[in-house]
């Protein structure tokens, strides 16, 4: 019997989004996305924002552009073009100076012939470039300095390639003239199959000929002629990007050094060939740009390509993290290019960002509305809600002292017949038939054993709702004038009244709210609209426009009790006039604070609770709402707007239960 030994090897996952990893938690984009939303951000720029921040223990994109950008900075303030041409330079001078000692010790050498050579050598041109070329047919007496003059051209020739083709310079480093032969045929077939290409008359047998034969030459083991292409056009494109960021007498020099490469001028010449195809074929890389290398470190031509190929590519991750093309989307980001250039953690970042980014849509909390923008789904407009209310929750918790006594079973209200699943804190009788039923339905689902008994599970669980006896019919006027926006007041008047609405909607769902809003002109606005309310610049406060609005409501249902919440942080500047038309005045016209007292008065008289929340600490505004409250036996509440939250609900509450005592905990639950 055999028996074989396996191996096996463990690395980093590299297969996309890791299947074992948690789901990201979107609790923080959510309410960073909601919070612009109602400063006046579009849903879209909101999330944008939110991932060009990032959270509180995560980077965002700016970021990770900050860092693409220092990344470039450095290779261009580290490096500078001249390595090639001090290579160069260093060989010629040990050629020259090891080529004068052995004319200095060699005895036997005719002194005719020792002083031409002496003065070959001193009348050397100043150029790098044409002094290699007028010593390419010296006849040389050194060893030493035959070797150096020789590793010019091999040095010459690996560059030119290396530029070409990443990592040439090394693998020919000691190649032989039959290493240098396969270099050549390679060129020669490249070249062929390219102009083929270019012609349309190639074929998927010629590629993969022609990497059966030279695949060896190509790490990055293309599967197409058009992925082939497009590797060598980006190396070539920034091979010619490093030439035109070289000075003039930089390139020159190099150019002309060019053609003492491998002492072949017929390399040079498929080079040509291959870049002139290439240009044709990719006329979309930038073939013309440039940068300007400050650094002491210098750079060979090959590496130099490489730097440039990397600045293109951290240009390219630039405009990516920019997301401001259209279109864009996070999941644009090369994040194997973005880990190759900043970091494995960079790219781990940007993946979480792209995860949010999609899961905010793909999880329904942003939706497309008719005009094809996004928008806060409903279900983000619950769960912020939800939010919302539990942070009112502990504001009234907090300003009372204690936790009252929670509003539960019969002392709350009646049954309505209705049920749902229990939730922690919950003191509402259970529904019984429900709870038997869920846990019969789990068990036998599960193929319990009959006779086994039966197990409740908290999932199971259901509890009957109830509702107060009064029934309310609420009205919460905003006033959405311009000081609102101006005095920082325009957020928390709609986190007031998205927490009012999720209360109202999930926990006493026998009342009817109405959202109304005042500036100009009122109207009433359902919540989705009220959060994605721009801040308003026109000017006017018309309370008597939406005092009118609250009438026609509360008469829509004349058997509940009507309950009016007004949020203000200015007098009366506006009316209604017959026609429709609103009148503005400033200071206050006194026909439209008599107007206004006028519907108030109206809503006094059909016994509607008021209660006026005044926002600053304008007296003029104190003493109007004081009149208005003692005209109908309201109330007056002068929040911060950082607590007109839990205000708003609190007065709701006192309205609706007129004296019953209630429990935070239940109803924010």
């Amino acid at each position: 019997m055999n028996i074989h030994n396996h191996s096996a090897r463990y690395g980093r996952y590299a297969g996309g989004p890791d299947p074992l990893a948690p789901p990201v938690d979107l609790a923080e984009a959510l309410d960073a996305v909601a919070e612009d939303v109602m400063a006046g951000y579009s849903p879209r720029h909101a999330l944008q924002e939110f991932l060009r921040r990032g959270g509180r223990n995560r980077e965002g994109l700016d970021d990770l552009a900050r860092r693409v950008q220092e990344r470039r900075n450095d290779l261009l303030g580290r490096h500078n073009l001249d390595g090639t041409l001090n290579e160069v330079k260093k060989l010629l001078d040990t050629a020259v100076l090891e080529e004068r000692k052995q004319l200095a010790r060699d005895a036997m050498m005719d002194n005719a012939d020792r002083a031409f050579r002496e003065m070959q050598l001193h009348n050397l041109p100043a150029s790098t470039a044409a002094a290699v070329k007028d010593l390419a047919s010296y006849d040389w007496q050194s060893g030493t300095a035959r070797e150096a003059y020789e590793r010019i051209k091999d040095l010459l020739g690996r560059e030119a390639l290396d530029q070409r083709f990443a990592g040439m310079k090394q693998a020919l480093e000691g190649a032989t003239e039959q290493d240098r032969e396969a270099v050549s045929a390679m060129l020669r077939d490249l070249n062929t199959l390219l102009d083929k290409h270019r012609r349309g008359e190639d074929t998927d047998e010629d590629f993969q000929e022609f990497m059966a034969r030279h695949g060896g030459f190509f790490p990055e083991n293309p599967q197409s002629v058009e992925e082939l292409i497009d590797a060598l056009a980006k190396r070539a494109a920034a091979a010619q990007r490093l030439l035109q960021s070289m000075s003039p007498e930089q390139r020159e020099e190099l150019m002309r050094l060019s053609a003492q490469a491998f002492g072949s001028p017929e390399l040079m010449s498929q080079l040509d060939q291959l870049d002139d195809s290439l240009r044709a074929l990719r006329p979309g890389e930038d073939w013309t740009g440039s940068e300007r290398f400050e650094g002491q470190e210098g750079l060979g031509l090959g590496d130099g390509t490489g730097v440039l190929q990397d600045i293109a590519e951290l240009d390219g991750l630039a405009e990516q993290l920019s997301q401001s093309y259209n279109g864009s989307t996070l999941g644009d980001l090369d994040l194997d290019a973005l880990a190759r250039q900043v970091g494995q953690d960079a790219a781990v970042t940007a993946r979480t960002l792209a995860d949010i980014e999609r899961a905010m849509q793909d999880g329904g909390y942003l939706r497309r509305g008719a005009d094809g923008d996004l928008r806060l789904s409903p279900q983000a407009m619950r769960r912020l809600g939800k939010s919302l209310l539990r942070d009112t929750a502990k504001q009234l918790s907090g300003r009372q002292g204690r936790r009252d006594t929670r509003v539960a079973g019969a002392a709350a209200g009646e049954q309505t017949g209705s049920s749902r699943q229990w939730e922690f804190g919950d003191a509402e009788p259970w529904d019984v038939t429900r709870t038997l039923t869920n846990a019969i339905s789990r068990t036998a689902a599960g193929g319990g054993t009959p006779g086994s008994g039966l197990r409740l599970t908290p999932a199971d669980i259901e509890v009957s709702e109830t509702e107060a006896r009064t029934q309310a019919a609420v009205v919460l006027l905003v006033d959405v004038s311009f000081s609102m926006a101006a005095e920082g007041r325009w957020v928390p008047m709609k986190r007031t009244a998205l927490a009012l609405h999720h209360l109202v909607s999930t926990r006493f769902r026998g009342d009817r709210l109405e959202l109304i809003t005042f500036g100009r002109h009122a109207q009433a606005m359902d919540i989705e609209g009220l959060t994605a309310l721009p801040p308003l610049r026109e000017q006017g406060t018309n309370l008597h426009h939406g005092l009118l609005l609250a009438g026609r409501f509360f008469r829509r249902h004349p058997s509940m009790q009507p309950v009016l919440l007004v949020v203000t942080d200015g007098e009366p500047t506006a009316h209604l006039l017959p026609e429709g038309e609103a009148w503005f005045c400033w200071p206050s016209d006194p026909e439209t604070i008599r107007v206004t007292v006028a519907e108030l008065d109206r809503l006094g008289r059909a016994g509607t609770q008021a209660t006026f929340f005044r926002l600053g600490a304008d007296p003029s505004l104190e003493r109007f709402v004081q009149r208005m409250v003692r005209r109908v036996g309201g109330r007056v509440v002068a929040p911060e707007a950082g607590n007109l939250g839990a205000a708003v609900v609190g007065e709701y509450l006192r309205a609706h239960f007129r004296g019953q005592a209630f429990g935070d905990s239940d109803w924010a639950s």
